[in-house]
This record gives structure tokens, C-alpha cells and sequence, in this order.
């Protein structure tokens, strides 16, 4: 396959596009000016990730970068490690403008691996690991990704009919099917120096399910990442003294796990302490440990932490915050981390689609508002049906733009078209309203996702394969409030005429063999006779909400 010795920008009526090697264009949407005044601010630094990242390995080599399964790794050590997977992906044929799928632990060959994706001036996509094969044939054949680095040779054999796919890499020695990240050492190294990388343009895709049938994809340019979405995380730091240390608890290829790679390392400095899987106890031990400053985890991890007994001599006190994400945060969950750790807890209400805003340095009482917003993060508006602005106090749809927010949905118009506007702004889906004092408060979603445990799943999606069920008349799918995980989902059925009503067993056997992960699957069966309406004929999803929070697993609507 022939493909372009690199990316270039083009401009198109004041705004910017890139290439990739392989054709995907990564429009910028925000205009060129807008984005130019950003840094000459002093709100983005005017370097790729990997020249930042560099920097910090010079001011502290000898500094804990990473704590993993594995121990430590310094500054030094780590960025030793980075040349080394760049001078092989080098040597096997990636370059800038390439995009390269990681789907790694939490680890350090997964960082190693992103920060050697940037290295070359290419775009990296991690993907989320509890993602199924389906899942990351869409990703990598809609981004037409040229390589991909994976946990596993069974991982790699599922992909490599890929057309776009060249290059396929596993931990460990070369495979039959893939290159290993750890080769029999050369006896001379191949030289291999960086080029040079434009911050203006793709570094990372963040990946979301949000409610369309595939998972969407956001194109975040350097400037992006380590302008608009550190600072965010700078404002969790009130003594820059300190160095951070961040216990990440949620996967790095998640959009709130992407503070960790190219914010707490090639950004800020920091130590970045990870581990392979969640466990609550293991937390309590990593943080008497290795002594954090900041725990960074979805609600239903806090909450099973917090419930845990304090052992004889636990000591915490390294913490700053505890920072919560990814899914709304009970209060009475907020409450047991204060009572548990004695420290502020953070609520940060943000997405991949470029919209943040978070409670830290707020006085009031947690879980009033989401915070105020930070326009050298992301200004907020709140916009009614027609797109106008509104005034204080109405509620609307939640946008977002400022320096964090991302160039586009990659190989996505449709969704370019439906969630941004023409002069940049994200239009997030979410309803909201902004008070007096210009606080944000968040009042539900518009858009149609289950949040369990901090993870996403797109109801369209479940509700498409399971109206392929024979039993299936119709499937309507909701979430049903939970106290541990946030939501659950719920199948809500109407058999079809002449056929054996469905059992839980029998539709998750069928989602599964379409080709569903289990982490989409509906916990919850709720039969109907009818699907209740609403006054304009359409279903009306709050009345099935209701009916499936009242009945126990399995039940059918009162009154049958």
C-alpha cells in the first residue's frame, strides 16, 4: 500500500486540517486565530508532548516517573525505555502521521508506548480494555490505524485482516503474527533521533461509547492536551512545592485516565502510580506505600474503598484531594470518602468531547454545583433548542470551548455536524444551567447512555441487537438508579405474537453471540404487554425507568 511521507496542515478558511498516512483527515475545528491567541497567552506551551516529556527527564532524571506491578521506573530509566520502543516502531515502518492502536494494561509498556507514539510525530489510540474484538476492529478500521500494540498474540491474530493494519506489536519477543516490544537487544543500536512534531496538531484520540451505535473518537492536538486539560489539573495542586503523585485508579486509555501519561508525566512532572486492576484494599496499600497526593477513581471505586474498615496503623495522610469522575457522585459516596480520608473530595464533571469543570477551591458544600467554570480550561454556556445563548438561571444544552477542546470526531462528519458548531464550540448533550454566581450546575443527559461504574454504554446499540432476538418485539433499553455502581441497565421487552417470552438467559446469550461484550450487557429484564407512550405518541422512556426500578430482576409492569 502506498501512503504520504507525513501529515500536513492545510488551511480551510481559517481553519486547519491534517492527514493522516493513511487519508483520515483530522479537521480542526476551532478557528486557526482562536487557537494561535491560546498560546500566545501563555494558555498552551508551544511544544509536542514528547519535547515536554524530554524536558522533565533532564530537570529530574533521577525522580519516580512511574510506579507499577513491576516497581519504579525513574525519569531516566523511562525515558531510556521510550527511545528504545521508538527506535523499533521506527525500524518497522511507523512515522509521523501514522495512527497507532494501544490496547495495553496499565503499565509501563503502555506508557513507554504512547510516549513513543509521540516521539515519532504519530497520533495515538488507546483503546479501552474492557472493549470487546468488535469494538476494536470498528476503532482501528475507522481511524485506519497502521499499526497496533496489543496485550496478547490472541488479540493480534483478531486484527490482522485488517487492510490498514501494517504493523502488529505484543509485549514480549516477536510472534509469529506480531513484532515483540522487547527484541533480543541489537549489539549496536540503531541510531534513531525524534523529528519534528507540530503542537497544533492530532497527538491522541480519546475514546467514548456516548450513546451512538460505535464507540465515537476525539482527535486532541498537543496543545489540547497539555495546555487546556493540564490545567485543569494543575488547579488540584494549591502548593506547586509539592511534586504531584497521582494514584490513577481508572484505565489510562480512559478519558479521565488520559491526565495520566501526558499530563502528571510529560506535562507536570510528577509520579504517576498505577496498577494493573482495581482491587480496594490494594489501593489502601499503594497509597500507605507510595504516598500520593492525589487519588484520582470513578464513584463505585470510591465508594468501595470508603466502605472498607480501617486497618490497625493505616496511614493516608499523604493525600491532598480525592478526585471523583466519570459518573455523578452521590453524595452520600462524597460523604463516606470525607469521613474516610479526611480530605476534600474533588468532583470533576467533564468528557472526551472537551467539556470540564470541577469543584476544587469551591467553599460551598460539595455536590451544590459542579464547580465554577475555568475559562483557561473550557468556557461554559448554556444554549436553548434554537442554539442561542441563555440567560443565568434557564436551563439548556451544555457547551464548551476553550483550550482543552479537541480538533474533531475522527472520520466521523455526521457527528462534526451534530455536536459542533460552526465556530468551534462542543455542544455536549448534557442539560445544565448556570446560577448567579456563574457556577454550573449539571441537571441530566440528553444524550441516551447507561453510566455504570464510571463506564459508558450506548443503549442504541444493545436496543439494536436485541430487536434482532425472535422473541423480540420490541426492546427498549433504560438505566435503573444503583447505589455501587450509579446505573444499571435495564432491557425493557414486548415478546412478538405466537413466541416464548425471553428469559435473561436466553437474551444475553443472544447478545453474546452477536458479538457484545459482557460489560454491555443488561443486568435487568423488565416484560411488558405495551410499551407506554408519551402525549406525542413517542415511548416514553421515564415511565419504563419508573416500572423497572419498582420490580425485581425479571419482573413484568404492575397490573399484567
Amino acid at each position: 500500500m502506498t501512503v504520504a511521507p507525513a501529515t500536513l496542515p492545510a488551511a480551510r478558511g481559517g481553519h486547519l486540517a491534517w492527514t493522516s498516512r493513511a487519508g483520515v483527515a483530522f479537521p480542526d475545528l476551532v478557528p486557526r486565530a482562536r487557537r494561535r491567541a491560546w498560546v500566545h497567552e501563555g494558555l498552551c506551551p508551544d511544544a509536542g508532548l514528547y519535547t515536554l516529556f524530554t524536558a522533565r527527564v533532564r530537570e529530574h532524571p533521577d525522580r519516580a516517573a512511574l510506579v507499577d506491578d513491576a516497581g519504579t521506573l525513574t525519569y531516566a530509566a523511562l525515558g531510556a525505555e521510550v527511545r528504545r520502543a521508538a527506535a523499533l516502531f521506527a525500524r518497522t515502518g511507523l512515522a509521523a502521521g501514522d495512527v497507532v492502536a494501544l490496547r495495553l494494561p496499565d503499565g509501563r509498556d503502555a506508557v513507554a508506548a504512547e510516549l513513543a507514539v509521540y516521539a515519532l510525530g504519530a497520533v495515538a489510540l488507546p483503546l479501552p480494555p474492557s472493549g470487546d474484538d468488535r469494538d476494536t476492529r470498528a476503532l482501528l478500521a475507522r481511524s485506519r490505524a497502521r499499526a497496533a500494540v496489543l496485550a496478547s498474540a490472541r488479540h493480534a491474530q483478531a486484527v490482522t485482516d485488517l487492510p490498514h493494519l501494517v504493523s502488529v506489536y505484543v509485549p514480549g519477543p516477536d510472534h509469529a503474527s506480531a513484532h515483540g516490544l522487547h527484541p533480543p537487544r541489537p549489539r549496536t543500536p540503531e541510531p534513531w533521533q525524534p523529528g519534528p512534531v507540530d503542537p497544533y496538531g492530532p497527538a491522541r484520540i480519546l475514546v467514548s461509547s456516548g450513546s451512538e451505535t460505535e464507540p465515537k473518537m476525539v482527535a486532541y492536538s498537543h496543545h489540547a492536551l497539555a495546555g487546556g486539560r493540564a490545567r485543569y489539573v494543575r488547579a488540584l495542586h494549591p502548593d506547586p512545592s509539592v511534586p504531584p503523585r497521582h494514584l490513577v485508579l481508572v484505565p489510562l486509555a480512559s478519558s479521565f485516565g488520559s491526565l495520566g501519561t501526558p499530563v502528571t508525566l510529560a506535562v507536570l512532572g510528577g509520579t504517576l502510580i498505577v496498577s494493573s486492576r482495581f482491587d480496594p484494599a490494594g489501593t489502601l496499600r499503594l497509597i500507605a506505600d507510595h504516598r500520593p497526593t492525589h487519588l484520582f477513581a470513578v464513584p463505585t471505586m470510591l465508594r468501595r474503598i470508603a466502605d472498607l474498615p480501617a486497618r490497625p496503623g493505616e496511614d493516608t495522610s499523604s493525600l491532598r484531594a480525592v478526585v471523583s469522575s466519570g459518573a455523578a457522585l452521590p453524595p452520600a459516596t462524597a460523604a463516606a470518602c470525607r469521613r474516610r480520608f479526611g480530605r476534600p473530595v474533588v468532583t470533576v464533571y467533564g468528557s472526551s468531547d472537551g467539556v470540564n469543570c470541577h469543584t476544587a477551591g469551591e467553599s460551598r458544600h460539595p455536590g451544590d454545583s459542579a464547580g465554577t467554570p475555568d475559562p483557561e480550561v473550557a468556557r461554559i454556556r448554556i444554549t436553548g433548542p434554537d442554539g442561542a445563548p441563555l440567560p443565568a438561571g434557564r436551563p439548556g444544552q451544555i457547551e464548551a470551548l476553550g483550550p482543552m477542546t479537541p480538533l474533531c470526531y475522527v472520520n466521523s462528519p455526521e457527528l462534526n455536524a451534530r455536536y459542533r458548531t460552526p465556530d468551534g464550540w462542543v455542544r455536549t448533550g448534557d442539560l445544565g444551567r448556570l446560577d448567579e454566581h456563574g457556577r454550573l450546575h449539571v441537571l441530566g443527559r440528553l444524550k441516551r447512555i447507561v453510566v455504570r461504574g464510571g463506564l459508558n454504554i450506548s443503549l442504541a446499540e444493545v436496543e439494536h441487537e436485541l430487536g434482532g432476538h425472535p422473541s423480540v418485539a420490541e426492546a427498549v433499553c433504560v438505566p435503573v438508579p444503583d447505589p455501587d455502581l450509579g446505573e444499571r441497565l435495564c432491557a425493557c421487552v414486548r415478546t412478538a405474537p405466537g413466541t416464548p417470552a425471553p428469559t435473561h438467559a436466553d437474551l444475553t446469550g443472544h447478545l453474546l453471540a452477536r458479538g457484545l461484550g459482557r460489560r454491555k450487557l443488561p443486568e435487568l429484564l423488565l416484560l411488558v404487554d405495551e410499551m407506554p407512550l408519551g402525549a406525542t405518541g413517542k415511548i416514553c422512556h421515564r415511565t419504563l425507568t419508573a416500572w423497572a426500578a419498582r420490580q425485581p430482576h425479571g419482573g413484568r409492569q404492575p397490573g399484567e
